[in-house]
């Protein structure tokens, strides 16, 4: 909005002619966001408690977790409210609004964004204790990446092509099975950021890392040269992406102010689902999906944890970690809830560094 409002008053004063700059928008998209979700943070979060919106830690089947967690019952929770209201405020300020691949993100955000509230707010007000079925919790996911997946498929700009890593100009033509595969990225990363929050601040923290992680790449693949040299795929327009990215670790890092160890508010099915959603649509813009499995190492790990305890308990009979997802599995093994974070961070740090690298290696 800024930029449509001050850009094109630059003859009157040339300070205005730094907004068609994408870099200095991006920046400022992110400490704009990271304000906001600071400033209206304890506003909300006072709203919530004031509204009893307090968690309850699980206790059947989890016995031994339940007393590691006990002490955070009570503490409010839907605090995705403060990273989606400051996402989106944060992008509607600094982004190009003729964008559509702006749009497109801004739209999978609030629409996921309402079914996580929805399924935050069943369970809260015990209607139903897990909050909405996971038939129809995937329907709302399945909704929503079928029609931006059908989108892109007909969008002449994009291409129903998967690039691989490492190699240069490899690329597979998946035909219509293009569309299934959208879906399958958009929701796979949804439910993956959705299972990684469940230690105080562990997933948010991982959100951010791969949210900077995307909007560099995103402003590498929006410019001519920069993609050219670097041999990646160029879609005109994802400059504004970077944008987008920007506002989205601006916010999380925002809300991490509050969600760190010891948390005073956790981000919900509000707040998980629009991010991991997000996180994977800018993948596909940008034919980087491939690159969100080392990115996003951490969200794999953690649905891959959840996938194979399952398979090993339904055909042996036995159990391969203490508990899944994988955070829990080193609860149980005793490690302090701050340092599984901490060290997940890490890993989650080391990753985005070997994504960025990967832009080269080819």
């Amino acid at each position: 909005m800024l930029y449509h409002l001050l850009y094109p008053l630059r003859d009157l004063w040339f300070g205005f002619n730094v907004f068609k700059y994408i870099t200095f928008r991006t920046a400022m998209a992110s400490i704009t966001a990271f304000l906001l979700s600071v400033i209206i943070g304890p506003v909300i979060i006072k709203k919530l408690s004031h509204l009893k919106m307090g968690d309850s830690p699980r206790k059947e089947h989890v016995g031994s977790l339940y007393e590691l967690h006990r002490h955070k019952e009570g503490t409010p929770t839907m605090g995705g409210i403060v990273i989606i209201l400051s996402l989106v405020i944060s992008t509607i300020l600094w982004a190009r609004l003729n964008n559509h691949l702006v749009i497109l993100c801004l739209i999978s955000v609030v629409w996921l964004s309402i079914v996580g509230f929805i399924d935050d707010y069943i369970k809260l007000l015990k209607i139903k204790p897990r909050g909405l079925s996971a038939a129809a919790k995937f329907s709302g996911q399945l909704v929503l990446a079928a029609g931006i997946a059908v989108y892109l498929y007909f969008e002449p700009q994009m291409s129903g092509e998967l690039y691989l890593p490492f190699l240069k100009h490899a690329l597979v033509n998946l035909g219509v099975f293009y569309i299934l595969f959208v879906v399958l990225v958009i929701v796979g990363t949804s439910n993956a950021v959705n299972l990684t929050d469940g230690l105080d601040g562990l997933a948010i923290g991982c959100v951010s890392f791969v949210g900077l992680c995307y909007a560099i790449i995103s402003y590498c693949a929006g410019n001519v040269k920069i993609s050219d040299y670097l041999h990646i795929y160029y879609l005109s327009g994802a400059g504004e992406l970077a944008v987008f990215c920007a506002c989205l670790a601006g916010s999380a890092l925002g809300f991490l102010w509050f969600n760190s160890y010891p948390a005073t508010v956790f981000m919900g099915d509000t707040g998980s689902l629009p991010l991991g959603g997000a996180i994977g649509l800018v993948s596909v813009m940008i034919k980087k999906e491939i690159l969100l499995l080392i990115v996003g190492g951490i969200f794999v790990a953690e649905v891959l944890s959840v996938m194979m305890q399952v398979v090993s308990f339904k055909f042996f009979k036995k159990r391969i970690f203490l508990m899944t997802p994988l955070h829990h599995h080193f609860q149980l093994l005793g490690w302090p809830e701050s340092k599984i974070t901490i060290r997940f961070w890490i890993v989650a740090f080391i990753l985005t560094l070997f994504g960025l690298a990967t832009l080269k290696l080819r």
